[in-house]
């Protein structure tokens, strides 16, 4: 039994890091590896203002270990494939090659090939390749026997595919066109949204719009994304996150000044068309899930942010976020001498950047073990300084022990999430509420499409906090104190007025989402 639970890869750092986030599992089965590699370096961590950074970092990092020993294997492991992007990106401006394992290169996707394809029409419809290709996808009814029509008749007058749809549609032609009505109507379908996008460009080469509207309204108005979301399976939501990350590199794109779109299309086809993978090349990018079985000197993971890691699609199922653990304790058990884990401050949605939130799974490892190499303040320089006396969960949290169990939440009753349910409350006592001053209100900050638990279930009413100064208000970044929970880091300030939650990050605790009107925060 005992050399069954012998490692013979990681570091005992890198194994006590692994199983302070799965000892949080309640239906885990309790097995503790050990290795004759003790010690071992301690694990860096690194906050990057935005993914961007981030890339930069692990890119340059992994130029670093490279010129010191280029023998030495290293891995960048992410949770979702659209991350692999900014890598690849930042890994090519420094010339390092790299391969990429169970997965294509970002612009090598058949998604991200089918709009640029929708692009390329844009420019010019008469791009024959580009027409096939995305004739029919999304469906529209289009047959071999209509498309077969569609070639003939090109060949025939001698004309470029779409010359032939447009005199078919607008019926231009003095032949008879054997098709049947179904199809002439995707046709004149095809057809508009070619032309929608051809008038965007105009738009665009006019100084209206940017190559990320452009991008944007070819997922959006060619029906792909609808497709996707109508599929609604697991690898429907991946291919809609490649195609947010497409946006995304079009929004660094407009920032950066390009020439156009015609540049934009030839950065993407040129990208796709040198990236010839070694699969001996020194530095390999994949998911969590691809890495299962694999090990390497040194790993990165990176994207360490609560919605992308764990996944929104487990952070509220406890079930699904006790999986996310396991794939955590797999990708941090791939690393044998060196680990380092990243995450960024913002990260761009859909050309939006929102603001994103450490993950809680960080928050679960030993702060003892870790290195800081972000570069000024950071989560984990925070959370160092912060502690929380009559907590003993907290403490133990932040002495990198697991030996005391987390307290559960077994409030099963009515919560107080918002200002009118606390209002009810005081209404069925018969007290009026407690009332701030008139505070200025403040713009909505940008809100994350992702799912984020919802801390505050077991909280009862509190009494008001003290009056704030309202030309200072409690902002994202900003350091607060709680009665129970001791010093927290603000990430997100949400909605106006008596109605704004505040979510906040407590070492020890994790994220609680809190009513500002009745937290009772004081500024640390």
């Amino acid at each position: 039994m005992i050399l069954l639970e012998q490692n013979y890869r990681s570091t005992q750092t890198i194994l006590d890091a692994a199983h302070a986030i799965i000892d949080n599992n309640v239906n885990q089965k309790k097995k503790k590896l050990w290795t004759k590699k003790e010690g071992g370096d301690r694990i860096l961590y690194f906050q990057s203002p935005d993914s961007d950074s981030e890339g930069r970092f692990v890119a340059s990092r992994i130029e670093d270990h490279r010129r010191r020993d280029a023998s030495k294997r290293i891995a960048v492991l992410y949770r979702t494939n659209a991350q692999s992007r900014v890598f690849e990106e930042a890994l090519r401006r420094l010339r390092i090659d790299y391969n990429i394992v169970g997965g294509f290169s970002f612009y090598e996707r058949a998604e991200i090939k089918d709009i640029i394809a929708y692009l390329k029409l844009a420019l010019n419809p008469a791009d024959d390749i580009a027409l096939m290709r995305v004739i029919n996808t999304p469906a529209r009814g289009l047959g071999k026997t209509s498309l077969d029509e569609v070639q003939m008749r090109a060949r025939k007058s001698g004309v470029s595919l779409w010359e032939a749809i447009v005199s078919i549609v607008d019926r231009k032609t003095e032949e008879a066109v054997s098709l049947t009505p179904r199809a002439k109507t995707a046709l004149a379908s095809f057809k508009n949204t070619i032309e929608k996008l051809q008038a965007k460009v105009a738009e665009f080469s006019r100084g209206d719009r940017r190559v990320s509207d452009v991008v944007i309204a070819a997922i959006d108005d060619s029906g792909y994304s609808l497709m996707l979301r109508t599929e609604n399976s697991d690898e429907a939501e991946a291919r809609l996150e490649n195609l947010e990350e497409l946006v995304n590199a079009a929004v660094d794109y407009d920032k950066s000044e390009g020439d156009g779109l015609r540049d934009f299309i030839d950065h993407a086809a040129l990208t796709s068309d040198t990236d010839k993978y070694d699969g001996n090349a020194g530095v390999t990018l994949m998911t969590v899930h691809m890495a299962k079985g694999l090990e390497f000197p040194i790993v990165f993971i990176v994207g360490l942010e609560d919605g992308i890691f764990p996944h929104s699609r487990s952070i509220n199922d406890p079930k699904e976020l006790e999986e996310e653990r396991r794939l955590a304790y797999v990708a941090i058990t791939r690393a044998e001498e060196l680990l380092y884990v990243t995450h960024s401050m913002r990260r761009r949605t859909y050309g939006e950047e929102i603001a994103s939130e450490p993950s809680q799974f960080l928050n679960e490892m030993p702060l003892e073990l870790i290195d800081d190499l972000s570069r000024g303040p950071s989560w984990l320089s925070f959370a160092r300084g912060s502690t929380a006396p009559e907590s003993k969960y907290a403490v133990a949290a932040l002495r990198g022990q697991n030996t005391v169990e987390k307290p559960k939440n077994l409030y099963t009753g009515k919560t107080y999430d918002n200002a009118d349910a606390i209002a009810e409350f005081f209404k069925t006592k018969g007290i009026s509420p407690p009332r701030r001053g008139d505070a200025e209100k403040e713009s909505e900050r940008p809100i994350s499409g992702f799912d984020k638990l919802r801390s505050i279930a077991s909280e009862k009413v509190r009494v008001p906090q003290t009056e704030l100064d309202d030309a200072q208000p409690i902002v994202p970044g900003s350091h607060v104190r709680h009665g129970k929970y001791g010093k927290g880091l603000v990430l997100r300030r949400e909605g106006t007025g008596d109605n704004v939650k505040l979510t906040v990050s407590f070492p020890g605790f994790g994220q609680k989402k809190l009513i500002e009107k009745f937290a009772n925060l004081q500024k640390a």
